[in-house]
């Protein structure tokens, strides 16, 4: 069994289509590893899309963000900081959790 992590679910065609190769997190949610798969949830109704492949954790402070990171959220840099700000009214502390789709077909 994998541990479960959850996105919004108007995510889910990017995350799908390997256009969303990164997320944002607070700390509470900094807990994936290198090198483990996860089950992919949508935040709303829990329902399972996909398993992602972490390759990469790492902290990250909002005025570090830049383009090329916002494109890797499929937005664009101002997108981006209007969705944390949403999300995380007031933080400016992030781990940055670089994945990759491996599996579409729920077993």
């Amino acid at each position: 069994m994998y541990r479960k992590l959850t996105f919004f679910s108007r995510f889910v065609p990017d995350i799908l289509a390997g256009r969303k190769t990164i997320t944002l997190r607070d700390e509470a949610e900094s807990w994936p590893r290198v090198g483990e798969t996860l089950d992919v949830h949508t935040f709303e109704d829990d329902r399972w899309f996909c398993r992602i492949c972490v390759e990469g954790v790492h902290p990250i402070a909002l005025d570090a963000l830049d383009d090329t990171l916002a494109g890797q959220e499929n937005m664009t840099l101002a997108e981006l900081k209007d969705v944390l700000a949403g999300i995380y009214p007031g933080r400016d502390k992030f781990w940055l959790i670089r994945f990759k789709v491996c599996d579409t077909a729920h077993s």
